[in-house]
């Protein structure tokens, strides 16, 4: 069975996360998504790892699921298309690390991915001798990420380490800011326990692939959600057996059970291109380079996005042959999409998020909708609009404004509203 997967998530505990983000919306929204396997985020905090003891229960295979007496009173809540949708939980946290290494400053983020509870156990133990725990859900940490890696590993060589997002300038493995140009300058001699690597928003597959030292490892993605509305916004594909040692595995060896990804349009990422937010600057790297890296309205160093970045690391053309990679699917959240349609900015409004709802009740989870139901069958459902979106949406036919500095980039369907209102005239006449 083909699970998809989002193991980068936080909990309420972590900054700047909503309060809906515990294990009852977590699995609430994870069904409305279509998504199977789920990481609990933030495992290292002493509460959330209480209410994870609280009111998750052992299921198959090593994995975790929502106990009846939480999950009952969610799926009334549900539409009776994605009730039945599976979820399971695996313990994982996003730690930061800043540290001093080769004569740099490194701030770099991770993720953890424990077996079980009894792993998550000891990892903590471990680690509340180095930092404040209850601190912050994605705790910071004193320690070089190598430590990191062999902590984890002593404590139990069945979890998986992945370096978070690592083009991202801040806190990226290979970001412009503090990262480094090679695994092997941050892992030494651990580096072959490196498997994988997630993109981030703001890179996808294609762009990992044009980096010869990142052949061998899993190239992955997650939603790194702070609301449990955000979850899937990028996920994993794993062909396995529903089990944490099938699942992980695939991300340890990178063999065909690692079937793919799902991705944000790179462009949507907030750190894609180079700029400096706060003189409304956005660069390519060619008008960086033509600009000494300096803003020209402050004179201020730009903040070298991922594009540009990932660029100085490759070694390989943009054009490098992608017949033998894994799969990659791009899509535009649902209500995203809907909110377009609607000429309205917000996603949260009433009258789409009715819309949303009533999509999903008549068609299913959000990533089938996305995905796979066809598009004569969203058309009978009484979404014509919708089904002209999706149509242009899994074809790449999208309009695309990169994102830089912070700041979220955009991808629309129409390239104006003269298009769309055009379009929804031509639809009215039918």
């Amino acid at each position: 069975m083909e699970h998809v997967v989002d193991l980068h998530i936080h909990s309420h505990f972590s900054r700047a996360t909503s309060k809906d983000c515990d294990f009852d919306h977590l699995y609430y929204w994870g069904k409305l998504k279509g998504i199977h396997i789920i990481g609990t985020g933030d495992f290292t905090h002493p509460e959330w790892f209480a209410e994870m003891c609280e009111k998750l229960e052992p299921a198959e295979g090593n994995l975790y699921k929502l106990k009846a007496e939480f999950a009952a009173p969610m799926d009334e809540l549900l539409p009776p298309s994605v009730r039945n949708n599976l979820i399971r939980f695996v313990p994982t946290v996003e730690i930061a690390t800043i540290y001093k290494k080769n004569d740099r400053v490194r701030k770099l983020h991770q993720l953890l991915v424990a077996p079980d509870f009894t792993a998550v156990s000891a990892i903590n133990t471990r680690l509340e001798r180095i930092g404040n725990l209850k601190a912050d859900g994605r705790p910071i940490l004193g320690l070089d990420s190598k430590e990191l890696l062999r902590t984890m590993l002593e404590c139990d060589e069945r979890a998986l380490y992945i370096p978070a997002h690592v083009w991202t300038p801040w806190f990226g493995l290979f970001g412009s800011k503090s990262g480094f140009d090679r695994l092997e300058d941050c892992y030494d001699e651990l580096t072959p326990h490196i498997t994988a690597i997630e993109t981030g928003l703001s890179s996808d597959p294609a762009m990992n692939w044009r980096v010869s030292q990142l052949d061998n490892l899993a190239i992955t993605s997650n939603s790194d959600a702070h609301s449990p509305q955000k979850l899937g916004r990028e996920a994993t594909l794993v062909r396995a057996e529903l089990s944490f040692a099938d699942i992980i595995g695939a991300y340890k060896t990178n063999d065909q059970r690692l079937a793919g990804t799902i991705e944000f349009f790179p462009e949507e990422g907030k750190y894609h291109a180079d700029g400096h937010r706060a003189c409304n600057v956005r660069f390519t790297p060619e008008q960086t380079a033509e600009h000494d890296g300096l803003c020209p309205a402050c004179s201020k160093p730009l903040v070298v996005g991922v594009e540009n970045r990932l660029a100085q690391v490759a070694d390989r053309a943009p054009d490098v042959a992608k017949s033998s990679r894994k799969r990659v699917e791009y899509i535009i959240p649902l209500a995203e999409i809907i909110a377009e349609l609607k000429g309205v900015s917000s996603t949260n409004g009433k009258a789409v998020q009715a819309e949303y709802h009533n999509v999903l009740a008549r068609l299913g989870d959000e990533f089938s909708v996305l995905r796979s139901v066809p598009i004569e069958a969203v058309h009978e459902a009484g979404f014509p609009l919708l089904a002209i979106a999706l149509e242009r949406m899994r074809s790449g036919n999208v309009v695309r404004d990169p994102g830089y500095d912070g700041v979220f980039g955009t991808i629309k369907i129409f390239k104006s509203h003269a298009d769309r209102h055009q379009t929804t005239s031509q639809l009215a006449l039918f």
